[in-house]
C-alpha cells in the first residue's frame, strides 16, 4: 500500500483545529468570563482576554485551510500552554474519573500545535510556498 504522509498531514490539520474551533465558538457565544477572571487572579492586563480567540478561533481555521500553517500551530500550541498554566495547572498530576490523564486533551492540542510546526501544511493547503506554511 502507499504511503501518503500529505493525505494524514491534512487528516490532522482538519479534525485536531475543529475540535479546538468548538470552544473558541462556545467562547463567542456565551463569553469570556472565565478568562477575564483567570486574568484578575494572576493581575494580568484584561485585554489579554482577546488572546483566547487567536488561540482557539485564527489559529484553527488558519490550519484548516493550510495557510501559515507552521505559525498556526505555535499558536495554538501556545494557546494551550497558557490554559495548563493558569486553569489547569493544579491538575497536573491527577487523574479524571475515568482513569485517564486529567489534562490529556490540552496536552493532545499542545503537542498536537508543535508537531504542525515541524510538519508544515503538507502539499493540500492553500499555501504551501512560504516559510511558515
Amino acid at each position: 500500500m502507499k504511503r501518503n504522509k500529505n493525505v494524514a498531514i491534512l487528516l490532522f490539520r482538519v479534525s485536531i483545529p475543529f475540535t479546538m474551533l468548538i470552544y473558541g465558538i462556545d467562547k463567542i457565544t456565551n463569553g469570556t468570563g472565565f478568562i477575564g477572571s483567570l486574568l484578575d487572579a494572576y493581575n494580568l492586563p484584561s485585554f489579554f482576554v482577546y488572546g483566547v480567540f487567536i488561540g482557539e478561533i485564527v489559529a484553527p481555521l488558519m490550519l484548516v485551510l493550510g495557510y501559515r500553517s507552521r505559525l498556526a500551530g505555535l499558536l495554538l500550541a501556545f494557546n494551550c500552554l497558557l490554559a495548563i498554566l493558569m486553569a489547569q495547572i493544579q491538575h497536573i498530576f491527577t487523574l479524571n474519573q475515568y482513569g485517564g490523564w486529567t489534562l490529556d486533551l490540552l496536552f493532545i492540542y499542545l503537542v498536537a500545535g508543535v508537531a504542525f510546526y515541524f510538519s508544515g501544511a503538507g502539499k493540500h493547503a492553500i499555501s504551501t510556498s512560504h516559510a511558515w506554511d
